[in-house]
């Protein structure tokens, strides 16, 4: 099998301590308060122990600290040595890893690198972490041979997010849920001087974002699955021009967005799209998710959030959200403290304080069964959406994200004005045959 490494979002670099040892009391923490046992069958020794975590996701630093120091409650003898780098960070783990010294964790995309990075990771489908999960994110964690190869760093929600508040003052009483209601309300925001749209265009990954609920939409119209819609892309079996929504509608969405959009576009990253929004200077934000949130109130606390599906086709039952997880850790197989690491994360994912973790924490949408949602307005949003409609599958799970990067930078062109629409067509399909798949 060729290989090929998951690009993972880059912009900076972030190190966190490793958290000393507690003492050594010579107790297994069992009876630690604040943590449970952890689940991992068989004794463990007291004998010193260090988890080497290298992983791509600095807003979740503290989150991750708070786990690792709980843990040393329940185990004093094991010391994690967390380390969080986003710049270069799938060049460094390719490097790490071709070198023989492969992180006892680490961190790459759901779905198709499940499979690219096989070969390293611990079976972890027997063990109680695995049951843990939610069945959307299992599935998400699972290679094609039906093993459990990943943990979810988290749920997560891609969705459009808007301000109630902006929508209301346009008259906007309903959402839109196909192109022609997008455009009235696109009309009435610009008739109220509102600008519609906050993109991040400047960031590769959240192209993918948009794209997966016109894939979504493109494999219902052909009454398929996303997964062997994606697949028949990279076998070269299907075009653009075989689905509409994908030739058209994509790129008249991409056209609205930079027209009724923000300045600048290709100068918009992920932070200054969020302030964009968070100031009101847009109503409606592209290419994110349920992560954003926290982010958003920390610079207006008082913003009342919405969440709504793309209007991808005059079909409104294909404007839905999308859910799952996206994001997977790897546990080394090979490492010598791979056991003592399954058994952390089968206390994390199964205790009191792991399901709690998630919610009160992380606020993030937890991944496990019988853990509450966060206090937050769009996980409460997406469950009450739910409960009426379908999610929308992951799709950007099944390609790897060599190919999303490839296809952002190539959109990124398109908008800029260097390539054409048709080009840029022939060489997303070039690139989903070359780059989206690990075999």
């Amino acid at each position: 099998m060729r290989k090929k490494i998951a690009g993972l979002s880059v912009s900076l670099v972030l190190m966190a301590g490793a958290l000393a040892a507690c003492g050594g009391n010579g107790n297994d923490g069992n009876n630690a308060a604040g943590g449970s046992s952890p689940s991992a069958s068989g004794g463990s020794s007291d004998k010193p122990v260090t988890i080497n975590m290298f992983t791509a996701s600095p807003e979740y630093t503290d989150a991750f600290n708070a786990y690792i120091a709980e843990y040393k409650k329940v185990k004093p003898n094991v010391k994690i040595n967390l380390e969080i780098m986003q710049s270069d960070y799938n060049t460094v783990l390719k490097s790490r890893i071709a070198s023989g010294n492969t992180p006892d964790v680490f961190q790459t995309t759901a779905g198709g690198d499940i499979d690219t990075f096989a070969e390293y990771s611990a079976d972890l489908t027997n063990e109680p972490l695995a049951a843990a999960m939610t069945d959307a994110v299992r599935a998400n964690m699972t290679s094609s041979d039906g093993k459990v190869l990943g943990l979810p760093v988290k749920g997560n929600l891609f969705t459009l997010i808007y301000n109630k508040k902006l929508l209301a003052e346009a008259g906007i009483t309903q959402v839109p849920k196909t192109t022609a209601e997008l455009d009235d309300a696109i009309a009435k925001l610009e008739a109220k001087g509102i600008t519609p749209f906050a993109n991040a265009y400047k960031e590769w990954w959240t192209w993918k974002h948009v794209f997966q609920h016109f894939v979504d939409a493109a494999a219902m119209d052909q009454g398929v699955e996303a997964k062997a819609l994606v697949a028949d892309f990279i076998a070269g079996k299907t075009t653009f021009k075989d689905h509409p929504v994908l030739e058209n509608n994509f790129f008249s969405f991409i056209d609205a967005t930079v027209k009724h959009g923000t300045d600048k576009p290709l100068e918009r990253d992920s932070n200054a799209e969020v302030s964009d929004f968070s100031s009101g200077k847009a109503a409606i934000m592209t290419g994110k998710g349920a992560w954003d949130e926290e982010a958003i109130k920390k610079i207006n606390p008082d913003i009342e959030i919405g969440i709504m599906g793309y209007p991808v086709s005059d079909k409104p039952e294909q404007a839905v959200i999308i859910t799952g997880a996206d994001q997977a850790l790897r546990i080394n197989k090979d490492s010598p403290v791979a056991k003592e690491t399954i058994e952390f994360f089968n206390w994390l994912y199964t205790s009191d304080y792991g399901k709690q973790w998630f919610s009160n924490i992380a606020k993030v949408i937890p991944p496990i069964k019988d853990a509450p949602l966060p206090d937050l307005a769009m996980p409460k949003a997406m469950d009450e959406m739910l409960k009426t409609e379908k999610s929308g599958d992951l799709s950007v799970n099944y390609s790897l994200d060599t190919f999303h990067q490839k296809f952002g930078e190539i959109m990124q062109a398109y908008i800029g004005g260097s390539k054409k629409k048709d080009q840029a067509i022939t060489e997303i399909q070039q690139a989903w045959i070359q780059l989206g798949s690990a075999e």
